[in-house]
C-alpha cells in the first residue's frame, strides 16, 4: 500500500530526512515515532504531497507521490497536527466545502459528508460553528474532513495533542474503528497509545530510520534481560543484599516506597531465566512480608529511549 525507498529532504545543506526506507501493507496501523525534529511530520508532508523530497522514491496505492501526486491525494486523508477548520463556518458547511475541494461528486457529496459525521460522533453539534466546539469535537470534525473522499490510507499527526484522558480514550476508540477498513500512520508522543493500537512501529531519529517491526519484536530483540517486580515489606538494605545474592539476579534497583518498610523493587536477571521462586524462598527465609511479585516486560517507551539513546551514541562518537 505503501512504499517509500531512499526519501531525503534537505533544507539547504541540512537534513531533515535522509535515505529513509519503509513499507506499510494494506490494513495495517502503523506508529511513526520519534523526538521532535526526527522528520516524522517532513516524511508525512512529502507522502501527501504537500511538499517535494529531495531524492528517493514513494508510492501509494501503486501511484508515485511525485508523478502522480492527485491519484495519490485522492487515496489519502490527513490530519495535520493543526487541525485545518474554518471556525466560522459550521460542521456541515465545513465538511461540505471539503467534499467539493477534493472533487467528490455532487451526487455522493451529501451522502459522504452524513457519513463522516456519523463514523465521527459528531451529528449533535453538525450545526454549531467550530469556532464554538470544544478540543475533543474539533479534533473529531478534523478527522471527518480526512475521511471525506473515502481515502484507502489515513495518516494522522499527533491526533490526540490537547486532549483530556477521556477524549484521548474516545478518538483512541475511533482510530480502532477506523482501521478496520484503512491503512494508517499515526504519529504520537503518546507511548502507551501506540502499543495499545499499532501493529508496527517505525522510529525516526536524527532523520534517519533507527527500527522498523512490531512492538512485540522490538521489545524481545531490545531486552537483554528478565525483569521481576516486587513489592516487598522489610528492612530495604538487607532486603536489596539478600536480593542480589540470589543466583541469577543481576541487579536490584529500589524503585519507591510505599510506606514504613514496605518498598518496590525491580530485579534484572540473566535472560530467559526465570527466578521468582528463588526471590519468594529469600524473603519467606527472612520472614519479610511479600506484597507483589510478577514478571516486567520491557515497554514501548524503554525500548524508544534505549534506540534512540544508542544511535545518538554512535552518531557522537
Amino acid at each position: 500500500m505503501i512504499h517509500v525507498e531512499n526519501l531525503s529532504k534537505f533544507y539547504g545543506a541540512i537534513p531533515a530526512i535522509q535515505e529513509v526506507s519503509f513499507s506499510i501493507q494494506q490494513g495495517e496501523i502503523t506508529g511513526f515515532l520519534g523526538p521532535n525534529g526526527a522528520g516524522k511530520t517532513t516524511t508525512m508532508r512529502i507522502l501527501t504531497g504537500f511538499m517535494p523530497a529531495t531524492s528517493g522514491k514513494a508510492s501509494v496505492a501503486g501511484f508515485d507521490v511525485f508523478n502522480q501526486s492527485l491519484e495519490v491525494r485522492k487515496r489519502i486523508g490527513y490530519l495535520p497536527e493543526d487541525v485545518p477548520l474554518y471556525r466560522d463556518m459550521d460542521v456541515t458547511s465545513f465538511l461540505q466545502f471539503v467534499a467539493e475541494v477534493k472533487g467528490v461528486a455532487k451526487a455522493q457529496k451529501t451522502a459522504q459528508v452524513d457519513a463522516a459525521i456519523e463514523r465521527c460522533g459528531i451529528q449533535g453539534v453538525r450545526r454549531r460553528l467550530i469556532g464554538h466546539l470544544s478540543k475533543g469535537f474539533r479534533q473529531r470534525v478534523g478527522l471527518a474532513q480526512a475521511l471525506i473522499g473515502e481515502p484507502d490510507v489515513l495518516i494522522l499527526d499527533e491526533p490526540t495533542t490537547g486532549l483530556d484522558p477521556a477524549q484521548i480514550i474516545e478518538i483512541r476508540e475511533l482510530i480502532k474503528e477506523l482501521a478496520k477498513e484503512k491503512t494508517i500512520i499515526l504519529s504520537t508522543h503518546i507511548l502507551p497509545e501506540v502499543s495499545m493500537i499499532c501493529q508496527k512501529v517505525i522510529i525516526l531519529n536524527r532523520g534517519k530510520i533507527v527500527a522498523v517491526d512490531t512492538t512485540e519484536n522490538l521489545t524481545s530483540r531490545m531486552q537483554k534481560s528478565s525483569r521481576v517486580l516486587m513489592e516487598v515489606d522489610g528492612p530495604v538494605d538487607d532486603v536489596q543484599k539478600a536480593l542480589r545474592e540470589v543466583p541469577g539476579v543481576l541487579g536490584v534497583e529500589q524503585l519507591e516506597q510505599i510506606s514504613d518498610q514496605i518498598f518496590r523493587y525491580q530485579i534484572d536477571s540473566e535472560k530467559d531465566q526465570d527466578v521468582r521462586r528463588q526471590l519468594a524462598a529469600a524473603t519467606a527465609n527472612h520472614h519479610w512480608g511479600l506484597l507483589e511479585l510478577r514478571t516486567a516486560e520491557m515497554s514501548l517507551e524503554d525500548v524508544f529511549v534505549q534506540l534512540v539513546t544508542e544511535e545518538q551514541a554512535i552518531a557522537e562518537g
